[in-house]
């Protein structure tokens, strides 16, 4: 390997520390409710979103608590000597995109049927950290 991909290779890595992310695939969500609930905690520090998310009555919360809380166990797992109150985590980016689509037919009146689609989602969280991001600002 050459001395410049090496040096990039490294710079990577080090802006690659200060950021972690989740994904969740195929939740049997459709993506506009999921739209809803990840557009309450995008650009929210992660306290604040876990506590938007544990007090929301929409189901779709409950998926991504669990999805901010691996995301926060992934950057746990990177900065092993980080603490998190100090690092100051944000929901950086969150990202839904549309899944597989189940196909079904209902009964229709007069011998026709109706289709039915069983939506699905993908969701994908980044997680940054402020001490980073206020220098980029």
């Amino acid at each position: 390997m050459g001395v410049r991909k090496r040096e990039t290779a490294d710079a990577r890595k080090e802006a690659n520390k200060s950021i972690a992310f989740a994904k969740l695939n195929n939740c049997p969500t459709s993506p506009r409710k999921m739209r809803l609930v990840a557009d309450l905690v995008r650009g929210q520090k992660v306290e604040r979103a876990l506590n938007i998310l544990r007090f929301s009555s929409k189901e779709a919360s409950r998926k991504l608590e669990t999805l901010v809380k691996s995301a926060i166990d992934n950057w746990k797992q990177k900065n092993v000597d980080g603490d998190i109150e100090t690092a100051g985590l944000f929901i950086k980016e969150i990202r839904v995109d549309g899944g597989m689509m189940l196909k079904r037919l209902r009964p229709a009146p007069q011998g026709r049927a109706h289709r039915i689609r069983k939506r699905s989602n993908h969701v994908t969280i980044v997680l940054g950290s402020n001490d980073n991001t206020q220098s980029n600002l």
